[in-house]
Formats: C-alpha cells, sequence, structure tokens
C-alpha cells in the first residue's frame, strides 16, 4: 500500500551552524556606481549577519538555562493565540461563566452536606463526587472532612480549565494543546495532594511519628540536591551497575568505532537459529533497557531461546562530537554493525530489530538497504518505534519551529544537549508520577521508594549531538520526511515503502513518548507482511515484558501484504487477545522467518574486551 505524500512544504534540512551569505563576486564586486549616492548620503554600514547572529545565538542559550530549555516566545505565542479568540468569544466566555456558576452552586451544595454530615447526621451523604480512579486522590482520607471539600473544589478547577483551554474557534491545534498542558502543569502543582498542611495521608503520618517522617524528608531533599549540584548518579541507583547488576548477559565487544562499540554475546545452547539478532537501541539512553537484571532481560532470553545476538551500545558524545550528523549514526551505527555482523556471520541473513529512536533509525537503513539493493535482512522488527510522526504525542508540544530554534542554540553554546535538559521535558509530560507523586512520597511522607533496575537505567541518560539533534527533531518530528519521501539518507533518498522484508511491530498502551496510534501508521507506510502487536505498559515496561511477569497481555494480528487497510480501532475488535509476554510470540515469528538451527558462530580472540563494554560506562 503506498501512501500520497503530504503536500505541505518541503523545507529543506539545513545545518544549524551553516550560514547564508550574499554571493558576490566578479569584476564589479567592490566598486561603488558613479549612480549611487556619496558615501556622506548613504546609511550607516549594519553589523556583519555573522556577529548579529552570534548574539542571537548567545543570548538565547543564556536564557535556556533559566526556563529549562522551554522557549519563551512559543509558549507566549500559544498564550496569545488562546487569548486572543477567547477574548473575541463571547459565546464561549458565557459558556464558561455558566460553567463556573453551576460549579459555586454544586461546591456550595457539597460543601453544606459536607459539614451536616461532620455535625453528626449519618444520613447525609458526604460529597457528591470522590476522587474514583484519580491516583492523586485514592487514600482514604480524601473521603472525609475537609478533605473530600478540598478536593472537590480543586477537581472543579481541573474541569474549568479544562473548558476554557479547548474548544475556542480559531485557536491552532497546536497552540490549543500546549495552552492546555501548560494549564495542567500548573493545577498539578497546587493539587491540594501536594501540601503537608491539605494532604490527610501526611497529616496522618506526622501526627503518628511526630514529625519524624518531615525530618526523613528534609534528608532526602538534601541528599537529592547535594547529588544534582555534584552531577552525582540519583540515590538508590548505585546498586545497579552496568556489568555487575545490570547488562550482565556474557559476550565479547567485537566492533568498535568513534560512535559505537558491536557486542556479540556468548550462545547458551548447541545449536543456534542461523539468521542472527542485531539490536539497535535509542541513541538518548543507554543500551541496557534491553539487558537489564538477568530475570528482566530481553537479551538472556533471546539467547536462552537458541538466537545469536548482537547489540549496539552508543557512545556518549561530548562537545567536540558537535557536527556528527543523522548520515554519520547511520554509517557508524548500524549500517557498521551489519558489516561486522556478516564477517562473523557469513552468508547469513541478519533480523533487525529496533527500539524506540533506533528504531526509527532502523526504518530507514532498511530503506536504504532496499533502495540499493541490499538484501542482508531477513525481518525488521520496530518496539515502541515511530515512522510517521504526524501524531507523535505530547512530546510533540516541545518541538515547532520557534522551540527547535530555541533547543539549537541551546546545544551550540555546549555542542550537544544535555541529559538533564531532556530529562525535564520527558518528566512534565508525567508530572504527577515522575514529580509530584515523587515529592509527596520522599519529601512529605519520608518514604524513599525502593530502587530497581529500571528506575537505574532511566537515569543513565546519554547526551546528542547538534547536528544529529536537530536534523531528526526538524527532518522527523517537524517535516515528517520520512513518511512523506523526502528523507534522505547519505545522498539516497528513502522511504520505507520500499522495505519488502517482513515487518514485526510493538505498541504498547500507555506510551507517552510514541503512541501506539502513531506506532500502528506502520501500516500505512509499508509494503510488506506486518504482524503488529500491541502489548500492556507504557514505553519502557511494556518492551521489557519477560515471561512470567504478572498482569501482562497483548493483542497482536498479521497482515498480509496487500491486504485492505484497517485502522487502529478496527484492529482492536478484530485482534487476538492473549495474557503473558508477548517475547514468546516475537521469537516463535521469528524463527517462522527463519532457516533453522545450525552451530553458534565464532568470536574472534582477542576480543576488543567483555560485555557490556566500555560506552556503556561514560558518564
Amino acid at each position: 500500500m503506498k501512501r500520497n505524500p503530504n503536500p505541505r512544504s518541503t523545507n529543506a534540512r539545513k545545518s544549524p551552524d551553516r550560514k547564508r551569505q550574499d554571493d558576490v563576486s566578479g569584476p564589479q564586486a567592490g566598486r561603488i556606481s558613479a549612480d549611487l549616492p556619496s558615501p556622506a548620503l548613504m546609511p550607516a554600514p549594519t553589523p556583519d549577519s555573522g556577529v548579529t547572529e552570534l548574539i542571537d545565538r548567545a543570548a538565547h542559550a543564556m536564557l535556556a538555562r533559566s526556563t529549562l530549555g522551554l522557549s519563551p516566545a512559543s509558549l507566549g505565542l500559544a498564550a496569545a493565540d488562546w487569548w486572543a479568540h477567547l477574548a473575541s468569544s463571547p459565546g464561549k466566555q458565557l459558556a464558561l461563566f455558566a460553567e463556573a456558576l453551576r460549579q459555586v452552586s454544586a461546591f456550595a451544595h457539597d460543601f453544606a452536606q459536607a459539614l451536616t454530615h461532620c455535625a453528626g447526621d449519618p444520613d447525609t451523604p458526604k460529597c457528591a463526587e470522590e476522587s474514583g480512579l484519580d491516583r492523586r486522590f485514592q487514600d482514604a482520607g480524601w473521603k472525609r472532612f475537609p478533605y473530600n471539600v478540598l478536593q472537590r473544589a480543586f477537581l472543579m478547577q481541573e474541569t474549568w480549565w479544562h473548558s476554557a483551554t479547548t474548544g475556542v474557534r480559531g485557536v491552532s491545534p497546536h497552540h490549543e494543546a500546549v495552552v492546555a498542558f501548560a494549564a495542567r502543569q500548573a493545577l498539578d502543582m497546587l493539587a491540594p495532594n501536594n501540601a503537608p498542611l491539605t494532604n490527610p495521608e501526611v497529616a496522618r503520618a506526622t501526627l503518628a511519628s511526630g514529625g519524624a517522617n518531615l525530618i526523613e524528608g528534609a534528608k532526602a531533599w538534601l541528599d537529592d540536591t547535594q547529588r544534582l549540584a555534584i552531577g552525582a548518579r540519583p540515590a538508590g541507583t548505585d546498586g545497579f551497575n552496568p556489568g555487575v547488576e545490570v547488562a550482565c548477559t556474557p559476550g565479547k565487544v567485537v566492533l568498535r568505532n568513534r560512535l559505537i562499540e558491536l557486542i556479540q554475546y556468548l550462545p547458551t545452547t548447541p545449536k543456534v537459529h542461523a539468521e542472527p539478532i542485531l539490536i539497535i537501541p535509542a541513541w538518548i539512553m543507554k543500551f541496557y533497557i534491553l539487558d537489564l537484571s538477568p530475570e528482566n532481560s530481553l537479551v538472556k532470553y533471546l539467547v536462552s531461546q537458541g538466537y545469536t545476538v548482537f547489540m549496539i551500545s552508543w557512545r556518549n558524545p561530548t562537545g567536540v562530537d558537535r557536527e556528527l550528523g543523522m548520515d554519520d549514526y547511520l554509517r557508524l551505527g548500524p549500517m557498521a554493525a551489519v558489516d561486522a555482523v556478516r564477517a562473523i556471520v557469513p552468508g547469513a541473513r541478519i533480523h533487525a530489530a529496533g527500539y524506540c529512536l533506533g528504531g526509527t533509525l532502523l526504518a530507514i537503513v532498511a530503506s536504504l538497504m532496499s533502495a540499493r539493493g541490499d538484501d542482508r535482512l531477513a525481518s525488521v522488527t520496530l518496539l515502541a518505534s515511530q515512522t510517521d510522526f504526524t501524531e507523535a504525542g505530547e512530546l510533540t508540544l516541545f518541538i515547532d519551529d520557534s522551540q527547535v530554534s530555541f533547543l539549537e542554540d541551546m546545544m551550540w553554546a555546549q555542542g550537544y544537549l544535555d541529559t538533564t535538559q531532556m530529562a525535564g521535558a520527558f518528566q512534565m509530560l508525567r508530572s504527577y508520577d515522575l514529580i509530584w507523586s515523587r515529592i509527596t512520597r520522599d519529601y512529605l511522607l519520608g518514604q524513599r521508594q525502593p530502587p530497581n533496575d529500571l528506575m537505574a537505567w532511566n537515569a543513565d541518560a546519554t547526551r546528542m549531538p547538534l547536528r544529529m539533534h536537530s536534523e531528526y527533531l526538524r527532518g522527523l518530528y517537524l517535516d515528517n520526511d520520512l513518511a512523506e519521501g523526502r528523507w534522505r539518507a547519505m545522498g539516497q533518498a528513502v522511504a520505507v515503502e520500499d522495505v519488502r522484508q517482513p515487518w514485526f511491530v510493538v505498541g504498547t498502551e500507555a506510551d507517552h513518548v510514541a503512541p501506539w496510534r502513531s506506532v500502528y501508521k506502520i501500516h500505512l507506510l509499508a509494503d510488506g507482511d506486518v504482524t503488529f502487536v500491541l502489548t500492556s505498559g507504557g514505553h519502557n515496561a511494556g518492551i521489557v515484558s519477560e515471561p512470567g511477569h504478572p498482569h501482562r497481555r497483548f493483542r497482536w494480528a498479521a497482515r498480509k501484504r496487500g491486504a485492505a487497510f484497517q485502522d487502529p480501532q478496527q484492529w482492536l475488535e478484530q485482534a487476538h487477545r492473549e495474557d503473558g509476554s508477548w517475547w514468546p510470540c516475537w521469537t516463535a515469528w521469528l524463527a517462522r522467518h527463519g532457516s533453522g538451527l545450525t552451530d553458534p558462530p565464532r568470536i574472534d580472540e582477542p576480543a576488543l574486551g567483555d560485555a557490556p563494554g566500555t560506552y556503556v560506562l561514560q558518564r
């Protein structure tokens, strides 16, 4: 099935450091025409454009340090768009005023009922609306006065502000989403569960412990502040060290270049599948999300099923790598890895798998190889990876022309995007889970959450070079060039439709980074057979879904090449439902697209070192 290109702008991608200059050459260059006014009457010369651009970039870079990398212009434009249209919409204003009156009336009624109940009338209901499924208010204390009244008032405010920031005619969808998101962030910060005097669980713990919980919370806050100041790892993650507690599946480093180490894992079965698996993780984080503790390591599971597994481990770039671009990541990453795997397993075709942005990179690589007539891939697996970015979820709130330009200037000052600057955006996408609930638990209740391997990995991010980050933000997120036929890889125009290998694509139900309906758009691009799996969990936990993990489930369905398209809702209704992990489903699929068993491939000695290598240890 071919997708018609979107007829929107085909802006060329340019290097963030590349400056445009006037082309003045030839014998007339530098000559003043007799027809021109005398120098005394000519306007004063303007500063050199390079100097003015330097001033602007330096100013933006300094400003970015105080705004967590968020562009004030982008936020201001969204707010102005919303406010201007709301101010000129008397009907919407009237509806908001009427809704406010209804909520005030309902609140007064609930408040009177709550007071009557407290006065001792057991037949009077407490409050018309309780917390329901809202995790912020699940403690039993929120059902008692006065906390039920505080909860009710807050939920009413949330409802009103949602109505106020959405449905205003004329506001662009992007600006509406930004304003609604900003309102949610402000309300999350002001929620009554975040303050010790208005949180019944904190009040109860304080009375029971004589304030010891607040003392422990203050110690935790001081420890976190000190760790942040010196750049130390977060508390609780010191017990998960790559090569010891995590990333400890035995293997050897068989390739090292400027950008990657390639790890070949040791076989554990007398015979192995003829086709090796090459895994391309996202370069935004360390690779061991797929090789965590032995009991939940995807790599260990694959090896135990008789697969020869190779893993790319990305180097952590520094300022000297600022000019590394997407083509460098292609050439030194997956393309170099494919060459190395084929040298170790001669003649074998490769099952390639990519996670998150690594999957997007794999889709580009597979498209490039198909365009060149290179058939070394046996299949393509995408794990929570997007190829069409028109519905890329809440992450696009931080991606527009103003925001990307601001990020480029911030990166220009240091040559890369730092890990702390990336973490802020991801934390705001799930502010309750990653910010406010942690503050309540750690600092108000004085209860440190027990560390786990996934938390340790999540705190172990990598930097991203200026040029590469700018190219993929503009080319993929802003312009959607890969899906719309404008992406060029190593000088070659590429299209996902050219890939003839079968696809195995996994989406996760609660994904905030790569929403499953966005991942599902592979059906609009791929011409080959597509097996799509939708698994429970989020972007990380849905992929790390080992057999035996409780409460796991997934759905799957296969679409043959040439079959009619089904929208996501149709797919949900007819997909097969299964309990448990999707991992066995994948390995069975790989076996069906393989050519049987053979002897394990060699590992040349001496290797470049033991797994997990050295790049994963870089800070």
